[in-house]
């Protein structure tokens, strides 16, 4: 049994570099269906029910200090490969879809919380489960953290997400045949524009992996710096908007081509999955097929809004799918269904996923506070 604080953090990072070099390295068809992140949390709950570390002061201490700071310092780097420039170029077809599909998503996320009756303590479930399915894991860890939600309802919020996202992407998929009888019901014409580069930091630019994670724990403290002396939304909350900002902020300067700033976020991102992970229980667990049927209703929903956009706004199926799937399944699936629908269509799938990091956080803090709202 485990009680230091360095031995904790080692067996978490191993749960984590486990499941993250499985993903990246092997052709698993189990990755199609569960990603990594939900077997790092899986994995790393089941050794904590196993008695493998305890929660004594050094652990407890431990697993605080990790968990505030690599939130900002992953938020900061996630945002250096944000440029609004280029998402603005998108044209009018697809800027109409991608804001289609944000609003469509927050309204369905109200409606279905209203429609269930859930109360006050699980909107922070469905406020980060909007946060990941606006943008991606990161976000909704993100609105996790600033709205304070349990590791166990998290833990909610990654299996709801993981089984769900499974589902529209095979839909999506499905549905890229139907493209042409689509178009001609909704009287647009389907696209075929390219993008080139489109400025991701993780694409351009000399690696300085030591710099970059200098630099985020620099802006990490910083941001938790600056949001103790600030009011009104709460400490973690302060933080995570801060780190936004100031990531969002200096990917117009150098560091914005600086390759690296992806590699390193995605392996923060792994270790606060496993984090969260080494403190969720079983209690409860008889909730989730009730949450996943919220889920699936809001995806439905969020689909017929879609295809009502497309109908009154003259939009092709390519560019309301790919808007959807930017936002629910991000930067690893959005590209694939772009490349269904003609290879050079990718770049367009990539920046609108990337867009995601930055709309993801507030979008779901906005649903969150709107769901704590009208929670009875």
């Amino acid at each position: 049994m485990i009680g230091s604080a360095l031995g904790y953090l080692a067996a978490v990072a191993a749960v984590a570099a486990f499941f993250g070099i499985w993903e990246r390295k092997s052709n698993a068809k189990l990755f199609e269906y569960l990603p990594a992140v939900v077997l790092i949390y899986g994995a790393a709950m089941l050794l904590a029910q196993s008695g493998v570390w305890t929660k004594s002061a050094a652990v407890n201490a431990a697993y605080a200090t990790a968990k505030n700071n690599l939130l900002p310092a992953m938020l900061f780097l996630m945002m250096l490969q944000v440029d609004l420039r280029h998402f603005l170029k998108l044209g009018r077809s697809l800027l109409a879809a991608y804001t289609a599909a944000v609003l469509s998503l927050a309204a369905a996320f109200v409606a279905v919380f209203l429609l269930f009756g859930f109360d006050r303590g699980e909107a922070g479930l469905f406020a980060a489960l909007c946060g990941s399915w606006m943008g991606g894991t990161a976000n909704m860890l993100a609105v996790g953290g600033a709205l304070g939600v349990s590791e166990t309802m998290m833990g909610y919020a990654f299996v709801t997400d993981a089984v769900n996202y499974t589902f529209w992407v095979i839909a999506l998929l499905a549905l890229v045949r139907a493209a042409p009888r689509f178009n001609r019901w909704s009287g647009a014409v389907a696209l075929h524009e390219t993008l080139g580069e489109i400025g991701c930091a993780c694409t351009v630019g000399p690696r300085r992996y030591w710099l970059l994670v200098a630099l985020s724990l620099a802006a990490a403290w910083l941001c938790q710096f600056g949001a103790a002396h600030l009011g009104g939304l709460g400490t973690t909350t302060w933080t995570v908007l801060l780190a936004t900002l100031l990531g969002l902020t200096a990917a117009y300067t150098p560091l914005g081509k600086m390759a690296g700033s992806g590699d390193i976020a995605s392996t923060m991102l792994l270790l606060l999955v496993a984090l969260i992970g080494s403190r969720a229980d079983f209690a409860g667990w008889e909730s989730v097929p009730l949450y996943l049927l919220a889920g699936l209703l809001i995806l439905l929903l969020h689909g017929a809004a879609l295809v009502a956009a497309a109908k009154l706004f003259r939009l092709d199926l390519f560019s309301i799918g790919v808007a959807s799937l930017a936002n629910i399944g991000g930067v690893a699936s959005a590209p694939i269904l772009a490349a269904a629908y003609n290879r050079s269509l990718v770049g367009i799938a990539v920046l609108m996923a990337v867009m995601g990091y930055l709309i993801g956080t507030f979008g779901g803090l906005a649903v969150g506070y709107t769901l704590q709202a009208v929670a009875p």
